[in-house]
């Protein structure tokens, strides 16, 4: 019985580390106020990823063909500070977290995932797109690049 309880503990330990790997190789934040002190002074954009990390199938679509590709993390380290505003049903969140997202669900107007919101450096939004963005690292380069010109 032991061992099932020590396995278990490894299991559970794995999979909320796990849930962390997305956020440790793209520089993804979830503490919205902090990223946009960050963009400040770096003067970067800020993309706000509104998704259901684990159970909205165009979320992971997204992540895996655009998110998780080279060329996107490149270019985001460059050029963006990314925030995952999750909505997850299985992974567990803080309170503050939750609440927090919940409040930018609210003052962004997101009505479905993924929601792609894209703001300036000042945190004014430039560019925002709701359901999948198509064309990988590419495709997602263009849209930023555009907004950005306006």
């Amino acid at each position: 019985m032991k061992f099932l309880a020590s396995l278990l503990t490894v299991l559970v330990a794995s999979t909320l580390s796990m849930s962390n790997v997305r956020a440790a190789e793209a520089d993804w934040q979830t503490d919205y106020k902090a990223a946009l002190a960050q963009a400040a002074k770096e003067k970067k954009s800020v993309l706000l990823d509104f998704t259901g990390s684990d159970w909205c199938g165009w979320c992971i679509k997204l992540d895996k063909e655009t998110f998780s590709e080279s060329r996107f993390k490149n270019f985001a380290k460059n050029n963006l500070v990314l925030v995952e505003v999750d909505f997850p049903q299985k992974k567990t969140q803080s309170a503050e977290l939750k609440e927090q997202n919940e409040a930018l669900s609210k003052q962004y107007g997101v009505e479905g995932f993924p929601t792609l919101v894209l703001l300036n450096s000042e945190g004014k939004e430039i560019a925002r797109n709701v359901g999948y963005l198509p064309g990988g690292p590419d495709g997602f380069m263009k849209w930023v690049k555009a907004a950005e010109k306006n």
